[in-house]
This record gives C-alpha cells, structure tokens and sequence, in this order.
C-alpha cells in the first residue's frame, strides 16, 4: 500500500512540475511526458507515446538527438542549451539536461528535462513593455491635466469676446477659437483615456468579437473582408464588455487603415495553458489574434508603437493602440504585436 501511495505521489509531482519531462528507451522511443511537456510540445501523450526521439525532433536541431544518442552510449548525463525544437509548425527554444537511467552500468533509459528559455525572455519583455505603458501614461495623464485647464479659460474667453464683437468677420475669428479649443479639448479627453472604472461581468470572448465585426463591417468598402477563426470551447471571462470592444475596435480599425480597403483581418481566438503575463502565471489564458495581410509596420516604431502619439500615418494621432494596450492592461492582460510585410498579429492575451 505504501509504495503505491508513493507512486502516485510521485506521479502527481511529475503532472505538476512546470519543466517538460521526457522518459526515452534504449531505443529511444518516448515511454512518458508530463503534462508540461505536452503544453511544451503542443501534443497529447496519447499521440505522443512510442514515437521515436528521430521522429518527435525530425525538424529540431541536430544536437538534441546526438545529445540523447551520447547520454545512453557513454552512460553520462548531458546538458545543453538553447536549442531549437521546432514541432508541429512551431519553433521555440530549450535548455536541455539528459540523464541516463542505468542498471549496472548499461544506461536503459535517458530521462529528459526541457526548459523553455523563450518564455524567460518574452517575461522580461513583457515586464519592460508593462513598465514602460506605466510611465508613458503617467507623463501623458499629467500633461493633458495640465494642457485641459488653461484651455477650458482660453475657451471661456473666446465665448465671452464672441458676444462683445460686432461683425460676421470678427465673430468667425472667435468661432474659430472655440472650435479649435474643443478639437484640443476631445483630443485631452482621448489622452487621459477612459475615466470609468471597469464594471466586470462574466461574458463571452466572441460576443465582443462579433460586435465588433458588425461595427467594422458596416463600414467596410470593397476589396476588404473579414474572416472569423473561432474556438468556440473557449469559456467565459471576467471582463468589461464596453471597454473589450473599444481595445478590439481600436486595433481592428488600424488593421483596416493598414490594409488600405484591399487585404483580409482574421479575428481568430484560441485558449492558452500554463501562460505567464508578465510576472503572473496563469493556468488559462485567452489568446484574440488580430491579423491582417497588409504592408506590416515599420521596424523603425515597432519597439514604441503603443506609446501615445506614435504612428506610422501622417493623419494619425496614435493613440488607438495606447488606449487598447491601457484598457486591456486593465483586464491584468497584455497586448502584444509581430509584424513582418504581409503579415501582422496583434494578440491580447486575458487571463481566464
């Protein structure tokens, strides 16, 4: 009884670990994998189990198989990093320790641990892309306070000279002021973001999606159509709903503009296990990609394409996607970009 109390401790300790663990043969074929090491290889252990470490690596990096040949061969354990596996039309990047598993002296199997090294970084960039939203938001909420008090006079006395001038010619000047004053003021407005606080509720990803599909298409000319990749398995979150579609329509809306009327924006939605945002882990995210086929974005601004006032447009003033990345930052979520001509991502990631 004992030792199958252990057995399943031992069990249950390997489904927890976040490092991927791997048990080889003699002829190295895969005869366990945790559940890290599933999420890692984006595979089921049903589908996984048997396969050949030469089939399961085919595409990844020569070393790791030679890796795994020389830990049973010389009986010695083995490390090794950053390595590229790439699986499944996905690549990424490990650190690899091999131990051979000997009896006598003859090594019958080599248990593997695989850490990813890609997520580490992608933390710290994501820390530094969070620490830096907070400090352009902070410098831009201070400016426009400042800005929104000596206008709110300017226009106060231009309404109050609008009264005492005589003259068409006079009163459009003053007109003029006004209108100007209020087109600063909206942009203030714009600047500070949205002055409510969030009011969550429990609602369905794909209600924001198709919202806001509806409120985009009704615009839609000609050449541009919209394509919707859906999990509809996906369950429901902790959101607000007005604020969800104002960051997707923001995002949305530079997609359009990128693509110019003639191009494809696919709004597909998948769920992510075991993700961390930032320094936060969460056991399951929502992954909304916004995608669109258009010239991509200038590697120039890519690094600061959500900080306020940035833009790739003359007529921009660059604050859709501060907005977006603020109100989704407000959700504990992320919004992250890849762009290459053709091809360009905008993914939220919200925790479930």
């Amino acid at each position: 009884m004992h030792h199958f109390d252990t057995q399943i401790m031992i069990t249950r300790i390997l489904e927890h670990l976040n490092t991927a663990i791997l048990l080889f043969n003699r002829d190295l074929s895969l005869a366990y994998i945790n559940s890290a090491g599933e999420v890692l290889l984006a595979d089921s252990a049903r589908h996984l189990i048997g396969l050949n470490a030469s089939e399961l690596f085919k595409f990844s990096d020569p070393a790791l198989l030679i890796n795994l040949q020389q830990c049973l061969s010389l009986a010695e354990p083995l490390v090794d990093r950053e390595l590229v596996v790439e699986r499944l039309g996905h690549s990424f990047t490990v650190n690899l320790s091999a131990t051979p598993l000997l009896t006598g002296d003859q090594a019958t199997e080599v248990l593997v641990e695989m850490q990813r090294v890609d997520n580490h970084l992608r933390i710290s960039k994501e820390e530094q892309l969070l620490s830096q939203q907070n400090t352009a938001r902070l410098l831009v909420r201070g400016l426009a306070h400042e800005i929104k008090n000596p206008l709110g006079g300017l226009r106060g006395a231009a309404q109050l000279l609008n009264l005492e001038v005589e003259g068409a010619e006079l009163k459009e000047y003053t007109q003029i002021i006004i209108a100007e004053s209020d087109r600063l003021q909206g942009l203030m407005d714009k600047l500070l973001g949205p002055n409510k606080p969030p009011e969550f509720k429990t609602i369905n990803v794909h209600e924001v999606l198709e919202r806001v599909r509806q409120l985009v298409e009704a615009e839609l000319s000609g050449g541009l159509r919209m394509i919707c990749d859906y999990d509809p398995s996906i369950p429901d979150i902790h959101a607000d709903r007005d604020l969800l579609i104002q960051a997707v329509l923001n995002i949305v809306k530079n997609a359009v503009q990128a693509i110019d009327g003639n191009g494809a924006i696919t709004l597909k939605t998948r769920i992510q296990r075991n993700q961390p945002i930032g320094r936060q882990h969460h056991k399951l995210t929502v992954k909304v990609d916004i995608i669109d086929n258009g010239p991509g974005i200038d590697p120039d601004i890519m690094e600061r394409i959500f900080y306020p006032m940035i833009t790739g447009r003359a007529d921009g003033t660059g604050l859709g996607l501060s907005i977006a990345q603020s109100l989704i930052n407000q959700h504990n979520g992320l919004i992250e970009c890849h762009s290459e001509p053709g091809h360009t991502v905008f993914s939220i990631i919200l925790p479930i």
